[in-house]
């Protein structure tokens, strides 16, 4: 009834006691003008009243409810006479009266006024509702408020205020003011809440010179503690702080140092939760002294687990611990996946089989999204770890088998061992299959130890694609091995005549290796086995050959002092060359297999005699004296020689034995015996000698007669 009254009064103003419309211009223009007198006192009174709060700032506590009861009252009025008058009525009072068409309008202009004015006195109402609600330390009603006022002074919500109240407000004196105090008022809300959150959570890190104690206490106050987080937590705040202090002072250091933890739930009587953390600032020096993958989730997991209290429901998709992922989430996985779970793929078989690594990740994976600090959907860096698992595994198996390899290559060739040690000769001859007694580098035996290793990994371990983490492995290891001894040993190889040997059965001891496992997953296995027999062979030839030019250096100074006597120096450089040749023996004959090493000095031995021979043959004049000294250094030879192999008849397997033996034999015979022995190119010396030779010889030997005439005419 009280609303409805004001319209009665001026319907009985407006129209006459009959209600037939035959009301007075006058009395219609009264009711307006007494309307229009009305809002002009009250805007008065609302202007003083917003221009003491926001322009003089003078002390004013009269309340904004009176202002607003009374708009609202006057906002009725107004609408009821202009329904009452209508717009036919306003266009018969047009004609009837200008003056009281003039006054309509201005009717709609003060109503506009009145609105303004309410807009300002509805925001002055909730900066006197957020004052209220601090002092009652009601933070989300003050949170809400705080929001109402933005939609008040910044917002474009229809429902709030129209367009024409937004831009008649921007023009006011009063905007500035309640923009710098609504900024203020929303500072003064953020720094209460951080004050009360800092209290409620309290992250403490004490520094000393070589370590770091971190400390974490969260309130078990949830009603208190959730109040505080879901109003600080909202779209404009920046946790940046807090995200820093975890990034830095937790979650690194749980990752990449190792950290002990110490979480408790009964601090101050159980009214809080404490997770201490204490490490080394220093990282360690070596990967081993990082901490287990195991250890690092668990730790992580005492992490969430303490600042579980805070991670409230800011909105309807949104948690605090997503908000916090949001800054931390991307460098987090980033090192866990490349500085914890990537070290700890299985290097090994055994290690594989009993590894628990991509369940551990998987369960972990989902606490993450279970605490919403990530979305696995979109944060792929744990799945796809691993969906890469067997990939990673086999990786780190082929570079550890690797450096297991190159490990074993820089070791020393001199260290030996005898493989083999009852196949003898005769037996390795009949049967191709078996490897001939020797000796090898200890590393070799350990190279192919490992190579073993490999192939008698299980089959059944294999990827998910179903390709095997060893395929091509050994291939590369030998291809290793033949690429990178010659270089990390030329010098010894070069010098030494042991470390040639050794590396040559190295390689022959790999190539056996290989011919056994022809059934094993060794990629182009016959041109691998042929590398490696011609590699050995090739550097074994480069020592055999320097061994041969050692001896033909020391036969160039063989050279005779007289034409009657052999003289002292030839004896003395056949002595040398044996010495050289037994040297030779005491670091080749337990070394090199049997049959190989008789052929090696039987070239040797070749090369020496051939020489000795060839000398002799150079001398146009040989004296008796001369004759039976050179039968003398012949014989040195003949019997020091034998003594170079274990068995002393490998001797005549020298090419030019039978040679120095028949030169010997010439020395001490007569013109007739050595005719006899040529037996007109049918005799035993055709076996070693030309014609020609033996002609020379005779010249040497025997003065010029007849009877060496006749005998010359005999050798052809």
């Amino acid at each position: 009834m009280e609303k409805v009254a004001p319209r009665i009064k001026v319907l009985e103003e407006a129209f006459d006691g009959n209600g037939n419309g035959c009301g007075s211009v006058e009395a219609t223009q009264s009711a307006i003008l007494k309307v229009l007198t009305r809002v002009n006192r009250f805007q008065v009174r609302a202007r003083k009243h917003i221009d003491d709060n926001y322009v003089e700032f003078m002390p004013n506590h009269t309340s904004p409810d009176t202002y607003l009861e009374e708009s609202a009252s006057l906002t009725r009025e107004i609408h009821d006479l202009l329904e009452t008058v209508g717009s036919e009525g306003l266009g018969a009072l047009e004609e009837a009266n200008a003056k009281l068409a003039d006054s309509g309008r201005q009717l709609r202009e003060i109503l506009l006024g009145l609105r303004v004015s309410e807009h300002v006195l509805k925001i002055d109402e909730l900066f006197r509702c957020v004052e209220e609600a601090k002092t009652s330390k009601d933070f989300l009603v003050t949170l809400d408020l705080v929001g109402r006022l933005w939609e008040f002074i910044y917002g474009d919500d229809s429902s709030v205020a129209t367009p024409e109240v937004r831009r008649i407000f921007n023009t006011l004196d009063c905007y500035e003011t309640c923009k710098v105090k609504y900024h203020c008022q929303a500072y003064l809300l953020e720094q209460s809440l951080q004050e009360r959150f800092d209290r409620l959570v309290q992250l403490q890190c004490k520094s000393f010179p070589t370590s770091r104690c971190v400390t974490l206490q969260v309130s078990r106050d949830q009603a208190q503690l959730q109040d505080i987080v879901q109003a600080l937590f909202q779209e404009h705040y920046n946790p940046a702080r807090l995200c820093e202090f975890l990034l830095d002072n937790c979650i690194e250091p749980l990752i990449l140092r190792p950290v002990m933890a110490e979480y408790s739930e009964d601090v101050d009587g159980g009214s809080h939760v404490r997770l201490s953390l204490s490490y080394a600032t220093k990282e360690p020096s070596s990967a081993q002294l990082r901490p287990n993958y195991k250890q690092v989730l668990d730790h992580f997991r005492l992490l969430l687990q303490t600042l579980a209290g805070i991670n409230s429901s800011v909105c309807r998709e949104k948690h605090v611990f997503s908000i916090i992922g949001d800054h931390v989430k991307d460098k987090m996985l980033q090192l866990l996946v490349d500085e914890c779970l990537k070290p700890a793929v299985p290097e090994t078989m055994e290690e594989y089989q009993s590894s628990t690594l991509c369940e551990d990740v998987t369960q972990f994976e989902q606490l993450l999204a279970d605490s919403f600090l990530i979305n696995p959907e979109q944060d792929r860096a744990l799945g796809q770890f691993v969906e890469q698992y067997e990939t990673y595994y086999r990786n780190r198996l082929f570079s550890r088998v690797l450096e297991t390899a190159r490990e074993i290559i820089q070791r020393d060739l001199q260290d030996m061992v005898l493989v083999a040690p009852n196949n003898l000769s005769t037996e390795v001859a009949s049967d191709p299959f078996l490897f001939p007694r020797c000796m090898i580098s200890k590393s070799a035996q350990d190279f192919v130890k490992l190579m073993d290793r490999v192939v008698r990994q299980p089959t059944e371990q294999q990827g998910e694609d179903g390709a095997d983490p060893l395929a091509g492995i050994l291939s590369v290891m030998l291809h290793t091995y033949i690429n990178e001894v010659p270089k990390v040993h030329r010098k010894l190889l070069d010098s030494i005549p042991q470390q040639a040997v050794l590396f040559h059965n190295n390689c022959l001891y790999m190539t056996h290796w290989v011919a056994q496992h022809a059934d094993k997953r060794i990629e182009s296995m016959a041109a691998l086995a042929k590398t490696l027999q011609v590699t050995g062979q090739q550097h074994f030839r480069v020592q055999v050959n320097y061994q041969a030019s050692i001896l033909m250096d020391i036969m160039q100074g063989f050279e005779f002092e007289s034409p009657h006597t052999l003289g002292s120096n030839p004896l003395k450089l056949v002595r040398q060359c044996l010495r050289q040749l037994e040297l030779l023996k005491n670091v080749w004959a337990n070394v090199l297999p049997e049959t190989v090493y008789n052929a090696t000095f039987c070239e040797l031995i070749n090369t020496f005699v051939a020489e000795l021979i060839r000398r002799v043959l150079t001398l146009r004049d040989i004296s008796a004296t001369m004759a039976c000294e050179l039968s003398d250094l012949i014989d040195v030879v003949l019997q020091r020689a034998p003594t170079l192999f274990r068995e002393p008849n490998e001797v005549v397997q020298v090419f030019s034995w039978l040679k120095l033996q028949q030169l010997k034999a010439m020395m001490n015979a007569s013109l007739k015996e050595i005719t006899e022995l040529w037996c007109d190119g049918a005799g035993p010396l055709t076996a070693s000698y030309k014609s020609d030779e033996i002609r020379h010889l005779i010249r040497a030997l025997f003065q010029d007669t007849d009877r060496r005439a006749k005998a010359m005419t005999q050798i052809v």
